[in-house]
């Protein structure tokens, strides 16, 4: 938008003019007012400004308005200023602020009426950062849009709004900047919403089931996060955000693999450090899906690859073990779902309890009892923590549900089975795509370019902000 673009006095002329500066955003409201006898349009966004405050200042006293003055003197908001610029007047909605554009007056009244009650935004509970902002998404779909005009003041933000569920009448809102969206994805995004035909909905998760790629895949195809900041940086992205009313779960598409392995901790942090965590962030995959299943091949199969001392102890430990090495491992991977769920239902003081008797107790006591080897206990308990290590659950579970097959192929042809069920893996992850876009970019295709903060964090640098 050209800066020297001026107000004129024709209401319609300069409310199409914002419109286009804000890429005909469907959040965008406006109301009709007659102010002595003074065709009047009031324009606000709807997400960035308290309704009340707006009807009680500003509506009230100006229909009430009796005598010839000016809007100033009658408005009761503590704040206002008058401009002539159609960038200042964009600029001024993105704050927050309302403007009264009056037919025959060449400038615009703007009001700051902004306010979304920050105490009842808190962290979430599920994406824990070190470094960074602790504000979360709430259930209320126009504060979780605030949440994300107050991080991206951009007048190219645009927002296209939906009912889904002909029982329920969910709301729901597309959330993409203009300038940088992918509009093939975006294109994507748009129809399967639109051509969504259910009886209720009442989740995000739901919504996701709906329009993803392939719902019988593990793997999710759409990521859900709680974070307005990671929303943020995904819409910078040129990504687009789903917002359902009474979820505070926010939808980011398209996605790749490694997005659900990235953390808003890694940018927070220099760049080595980010880059480390990040490389073992993804490691740990390996690991969660890959360890049972070695262990089930090395001593089903492949024992001589151990040392003497490691496989005389092992053997030890395993020789008055009824189960075979897979029904063992089996048994403990169940045992520890069980315990995850029992934690997640429970009240907290209750569920560190849980953790510790399971843990410990029913640990010890299994060991003892001579059901499980000491080895498998330390596999198992390396595997779930390599799971939990993900920065999103969705991920995490995933990989603990992977690890199934793979031990099953491990028990039958030991190293074989486990690289042939990676191979399948692989195959299945390069077909997947979240909207049309490749799951393992920049892998699979390859493309070096696209390394860039995929696999380590780098972020260019100002070269003008020199030492002197």
């Amino acid at each position: 938008m050209s800066p020297s673009k001026k107000i004129v006095d024709r209401i319609e002329q300069n409310i199409k003019g914002i419109h286009s500066a804000l890429y005909q955003t469907e959040d965008l409201k406006i109301r009709d007012l007659i102010f002595l006898d003074k065709p009047c349009k009031l324009l606000y966004i709807d997400s960035l400004v308290d309704k009340k405050l707006i009807e009680r200042n500003i509506i009230e006293p100006l229909l009430e308005c009796k005598q010839e003055t000016g809007p100033e003197s009658v408005i009761k908001n503590a704040e206002y200023s008058r401009t002539t610029d159609l960038e200042v007047t964009v600029n001024g909605l993105l704050e927050g602020s309302c403007a009264l554009l009056t037919e025959g007056v060449h400038s615009v009244l703007l009001m700051p009426v902004g306010a979304v009650d920050s105490k009842s935004i808190n962290e979430p509970e599920n994406e824990h950062i070190i470094k960074g902002s602790h504000d979360g998404f709430l259930e209320n779909i126009d504060k979780n849009i605030f949440l994300i005009r107050r991080r991206v003041k951009n007048p190219s933000l645009r927002i296209k709004n939906y009912t889904l569920g002909s029982k329920t009448n969910t709301k729901a809102s597309i959330v993409y900047i203009e300038e940088l969206v992918d509009h093939g994805p975006l294109d994507v995004l748009i129809k399967r919403i639109e051509a969504v035909n259910v009886g209720e909905l009442q989740s995000a998760g739901e919504l996701e089931e709906l329009i993803e790629d392939n719902s019988y895949s593990v793997f999710p195809q759409i990521l859900s996060t709680e974070r307005p900041d990671r929303a943020a940086s995904y819409l910078l992205e040129g990504k687009s955000l789903v917002i359902v009313d009474g979820t505070p779960h926010v939808l980011v598409s398209p996605i790749t693999f490694f997005s659900f392995y990235q953390s808003p901790d890694d940018y927070n942090s220099r760049w080595i450090i980010g880059s480390f965590f990040r490389l073992i962030r993804i490691f740990s995959f390996l690991v969660a899906i890959c360890l049972p299943a070695i262990y089930i091949a090395v001593v089903s199969f492949h024992s001589e690859v151990l040392p003497i001392g490691i496989q005389y102890a092992i053997r030890v430990q395993i020789e008055y073990v009824p189960l075979p090495p897979f029904f063992e491992a089996i048994a403990m991977q169940l045992v520890l779902e069980l315990l995850k769920e029992a934690a997640i239902r429970l009240p907290s003081p209750i569920a560190q309890t849980i953790g510790i008797v399971g843990g410990l107790v029913i640990g010890t006591a299994i060991v003892e009892a001579g059901f499980v080897s000491n080895t498998m206990i330390v596999v198992v308990a390396l595997t779930a923590i390599a799971s939990f290590v993900a920065p999103v659950n969705q991920m995490g579970t995933g990989a603990r549900i992977m690890a199934f097959p793979i031990m099953l192929a491990a028990t039958f042809f030991g190293f074989l089975g486990i690289v042939l069920a990676l191979s399948v893996l692989l195959i299945h992850l390069c077909r997947l795509e979240s909207f049309g876009k490749p799951y393992l970019e920049p892998l699979a295709p390859l493309h070096f370019k696209g390394m860039k903060d995929s696999l380590i964090k780098i972020k260019k640098r100002n070269n003008t902000l020199k030492q002197t």
